[in-house]
């Protein structure tokens, strides 16, 4: 007789560390699994198998290992605990892409996974990437944007990856989180978890589902005092010009550690909330605990990306797991700006490679603001123009070609134009910006054409306007604003800074801080806007403009620079020798 056991209890880690093999395309260190590789995965693992938790969330940093948890746990429930199960990536793309190149290696690799889901090509299996099957349970993957494929079916387990880069735009039902849960609602036993690296502060969707739980952190003590501590960023330390060598100096005893240390350290350490648990589990790591990057890696990083706002936010956000404040530092204030202007001499700086233009259209002129690049994205805004006249008369647009197609004297001995120039036309001359653009493509002057909504690229693919013959370039209005005022806020000489004449008028610097960004609650949901602080603002728009052409173009400017400087050198070699005045002639200097 046939006698019936249930199945083993063990929580998920005890089963990866039984069970789950890395494979070699998905995983730099292919083989068994191992927990104790990075004991602070325990306990998040585990939490899918403690019954007093219902929500889980990881607010965490990149490369730490939070995307093969999530695989951990669907292999756990598709082999001890069959439910049926649903993941949401940012995108459908992204769904499918996580399917082929993350879950069907693992089940493939992983012997107690392999025979309970049959492969996709399999006729008579009812799998594909977006959906598989196996006794019990089921998996399906959607993208942040699909909420037909939630809103019909119950859900017992719901994974919710990379959140903070769903779409902004929701779906025709609401938010696919809100809608993921409530088909979680039939099952006592569901779990939520909510996995992501952060955003920006104040919009991000995983600082605030993190603050709604217990916050744990972890904590790690010291070999040499022992004393216990999160892990922070300021306690990294190196020698000036070898951030290879960084360690992390304990803030109690000032012992130094190094990565074997730090790591041996880590595996000592245990999480601790600081909040009242109301069964939700929130967990925050920094890219400090990751086993697969060291700190002169991390401090390496932190040095290329402290000079621009841009690439910063970047390290904080998926480096230190921090959100991203817009508005930490100085206001862009007129008289700040105006105080920084100074004459850099009629020729253009020798650091210039670039030139480009942003141009705004009003009912009665044009305004043009030429901009331009250095190799280390140092910016100068070279003049801005405006032209008085009728939009609708081809006159304007004439002398906007006499601007556009000027020459600017380099020290170097060469002329530089622009190469790029980006016209709005959203205004009320939309047809004659198509037909000035149509005219003007060889030339590279686009029509663009802003967009609102945050999550928007900076400039988007080209699409055809009604008439399909103009190029027109989708501008996203908030990234674009956030970039170059960012920018704006940089008051020290180098990267990204920009450096503002002293022959513009007082209304200039005026409209360069014309807006400004504050934060207002949608729907729930905190978001940033920007506003105007006064009714002008062209000087602004104009510049973003330029950042939009630069953007365009796509130049590699530190091979611009190395090119101008050989075609320099090229046409000093090539200018002909001033003829000598005397010449010898039988012993004798005689004129010629």
């Amino acid at each position: 007789m046939m006698m019936l056991r249930p199945p083993p209890k063990y929580t998920v880690s005890q089963w990866s560390d039984k069970n789950r093999y890395l494979s070699s395309e998905a995983s730099a260190e292919a083989g068994k699994w191992n927990t104790n590789r990075a004991e602070f995965q325990r306990e998040i693992m585990d939490s899918f198998t403690d019954p007093s938790v219902e929500r889980i969330v990881v607010m965490s940093a990149s490369q730490i290992g939070k995307t093969e948890l999530l695989l951990n746990i669907i292999g756990f429930h598709i082999d001890i605990d069959p439910s049926p199960i649903l993941m949401i990536q940012p995108t459908l793309q992204m769904a499918g892409t996580f399917s082929k190149n993350r879950i069907s290696p693992m089940i493939r690799d992983t012997a107690s996974l392999t025979h309970k889901v049959l492969p996709a090509r399999s006729r008579d299996s009812n799998n594909t990437i977006y959906a598989k099957s196996f006794t019990g349970g089921s998996l399906d993957l959607v993208g942040s944007n699909s909420a037909a494929s939630v809103s019909s079916r119950p859900i017992r387990i719901l994974l919710c990856d990379e959140i903070d880069r769903y779409s902004v735009l929701g779906t025709t039902e609401g938010d696919i989180i809100a809608l993921g849960t409530r088909r979680t609602s039939n099952f006592y036993n569901r779990k939520v978890a909510l996995v992501s690296t952060p955003t920006t502060k104040g919009s991000s969707k995983i600082e605030s589902a993190y603050l709604q739980g217990d916050q744990r952190k972890f904590i790690v003590p010291c070999h040499d005092c022992e004393h216990e501590s999160e892990l922070e960023w300021k306690n990294v330390k190196w020698n000036e010009g070898e951030p290879e060598k960084a360690v992390y100096v304990c803030s109690e005893c000032g012992g130094a550690w190094d990565d074997s240390k730090r790591l041996a350290n880590i595996k000592r350490g245990y999480w601790k909330a600081n909040s009242k648990f109301t069964g939700t589990a929130s967990f925050h790591l920094n890219g400090l605990y990751s086993s697969w990057s060291t700190m002169g890696e991390i401090a390496t990083h932190f040095l290329q990306a402290k000079n621009l706002p841009e690439t910063l936010r970047v390290f904080v956000n998926t480096v230190l797991a921090e959100s991203w404040d817009e508005n930490e530092g100085e206001k862009v204030e007129e008289y700040q700006l105006r105080k920084r202007a100074y004459n850099w001499g009629k020729d253009l700086p020798e650091d210039v490679v670039l030139l480009v233009a942003g141009v705004d259209v009003q009912d009665d002129r044009l305004e043009i603001t030429i901009t331009g690049f250095c190799r280390d994205e140092q910016v100068y805004i070279i003049d801005h123009k405006i032209i008085f006249g009728d939009p609708s008369t081809p006159q304007l647009w004439d002398e906007l070609t006499e601007i556009l197609e000027e020459k600017y004297a380099h020290p170097k001995g060469i002329e530089l134009s622009i190469k790029c120039a980006c016209i709005d036309s959203g205004g009320h001359f939309t047809q004659q910006t198509y037909d000035y653009t149509k005219k003007k493509v060889d030339r590279r002057y686009f029509a663009i054409k802003g967009v609102g909504g945050e999550g928007r690229p900076m400039v988007g693919r080209p699409s055809r306007n009604n008439t399909g013959k103009v190029r027109l370039y989708p501008v996203g209005s908030d990234t674009i604003k956030n970039h170059v005022y960012g920018r704006l806020k940089i008051t020290e000489e180098g990267s990204g800074y920009i450096h503002l004449p002293d022959h513009l008028d007082e209304e200039y610097f005026r409209q360069l801080a014309s807006e400004s960004r504050t934060e207002k609650v949608v729907r729930g949901v905190r978001r940033s806007q920007w506003i105007k602080k006064r009714a002008r603002n062209e000087a602004w728009d104009c510049l973003c403009y330029a950042f939009a052409a630069y953007n365009i173009l796509n130049v590699n400017l530190r091979i611009l620079h190395e090119k101008l400087n050989r075609a320099t050198e090229k046409t000093k070699e090539e200018k002909p020798k001033k003829p000598n005045p005397f010449i010898r002639r039988g012993g004798n200097w005689m004129d010629i």
